[in-house]
């Protein structure tokens, strides 16, 4: 029988468990609840004091390698490093001028160390606004001859897991895919759009998943599914092979609008962690 002395402990002990539980890190984001059983298989945490590059490759392209992107791509640690438990990549106005090769930035992927096929694929993200800002998390088919692969875009297939265009709408985030068609042609899915209910998306850390089965493709932006695609039939043998993540910051190009004087460099995109679950 309980006297209240020992209702008094109890209540102590479950308030400072529930203060450590609240403190720890990714809490404050609310996860999909799909049903599934999910197993963690992977992820980078970002706890250390410099990006692991186990994990992690730093993809070094000139300016304007990507749809007409302002930004060169580079491996300096100015462009991405890991503070704060956070994974920073960092977007830097070179110059005076605005133009090409003006711009420094980081793009990064798991090509070549870790690719998956199907599953949860999530990241927990704070993204930049503003004017030619283009951050992305996204996939790409591991088979793709850019990585030493031996297969061209679009046929390696491409999943948009989130991309953002500071010049049109800093409270909206859009997913995509592309794909080759029966004739090799590029195919994509019109771009599903989610909107936050308040506030933009630099206010805050968001948390962006994909659910990839071997029917179909569904997003979701903290919790709530906003889009969805089927991957059945011959087109989209693409999407039913190993994919490798991506994470960059890119600058300009010809879908994301340019930054102009009221675009106040330098610009951040956060990554408090990415995580990948299978069932």
């Amino acid at each position: 029988m309980y006297t209240v002395r020992h209702l008094c402990v109890l209540l102590i002990v479950f308030t400072v468990a529930s203060c450590i539980n609240n403190s720890q890190k990714n809490n404050s984001t609310k996860a999909i609840d799909t049903g599934a059983s999910w197993k963690l298989v992977w992820s980078d945490e970002f706890d250390g004091d410099s990006l692991n590059l186990n994990n992690w490759t730093h993809q070094i392209e000139e300016a304007g390698r990507f749809n007409d992107e302002w930004q060169r791509y580079t491996d300096n640690p100015k462009n991405a490093y890991v503070e704060n438990g956070n994974l920073v990549i960092k977007a830097i106005h070179e110059s005076d001028d605005f133009g090409m090769n003006q711009f420094t930035s980081a793009r990064l992927h798991t090509a070549n160390k870790h690719v998956w096929k199907y599953g949860k694929i999530s990241a927990r993200v704070r993204l930049p606004k503003g004017n030619g800002m283009w951050p992305a998390f996204w996939m790409l088919g591991a088979n793709i001859n850019e990585n030493g692969g031996d297969t061209p875009w679009p046929e390696t297939g491409e999943i948009d897991i989130l991309e953002f265009y500071g010049s049109k709408d800093n409270a909206v985030v859009e997913a995509n895919i592309h794909y080759a068609d029966k004739n090799n042609a590029h195919k994509m899915m019109g771009a599903k759009k989610f909107r936050l209910n308040e506030g933009i998306f630099e206010d805050d850390f968001h948390l962006f998943e994909l659910i990839w089965s071997a029917n179909q493709l569904t997003w979701f932006v903290d919790g709530n599914q906003f889009a969805s695609a089927s991957i059945i039939g011959d087109e989209f043998t693409e999407f039913h092979q190993p994919f490798f993540i991506l994470l960059n910051l890119a600058v300009g190009g010809k879908n994301a609008g340019r930054p102009d004087a009221t675009t106040e460099f330098p610009k951040h995109m956060y990554v408090d962690w990415v995580r990948v679950y299978q069932q």
